[in-house]
């Protein structure tokens, strides 16, 4: 009898393991989704994605000659012209769960300005849809081949 409740008990806890990688998969995807919305909505002048993306109340963060800079989410979104579309090339480098929290790291190129922005997310999930409630970032000039 004692056999078979260690038994019992393996594949009870192998199925709540289990049960909770699905979970993140599927988290995972709508966080993808989320980020995809900040990324192609910016590039592509959407600015109804970017609200999708972000927590009304959210923030932007930089340092600039050793100064913290802080933006309003609400102005960044506003400065996203309908329609207008930017050469800006984005990707999804990394995105870590846990529960109702996650954070990620965004790489976006932008050849015309000769930058590579790379941003930091922070994001809840609430009422079942993942939002950014946070973005930090930074950027590095593009180094350019002599042939240029």
């Amino acid at each position: 009898m004692f056999k078979i409740g260690i038994l019992v008990l393996i594949l009870f806890v192998s199925t709540i393991g289990y049960s909770q990688e699905q979970k993140n998969k599927f988290d995972k995807e709508l966080i993808e989704e989320t980020l995809l919305h900040y990324i192609e909505g910016t590039a592509n002048g959407q600015p109804d994605r970017l609200k999708k993306a972000f927590h009304p109340d959210f923030n932007l963060y930089s340092v600039n000659k050793d100064s913290l800079q802080i933006w309003k989410g609400q102005k960044y979104i506003d400065g996203v012209e309908e329609g207008e579309k930017s050469n800006r090339i984005g990707r999804i480098l990394f995105v870590d769960i846990e529960k109702d929290a996650a954070v990620a790291k965004v790489e976006i190129l932008m050849p015309d300005r000769k930058r590579n922005y790379t941003d930091y997310f922070l994001l809840l999930k609430y009422q079942g849809t993942w939002k950014i409630i946070h973005k930090s970032f930074s950027w590095k000039a593009l180094i350019q081949s002599k042939n240029n």
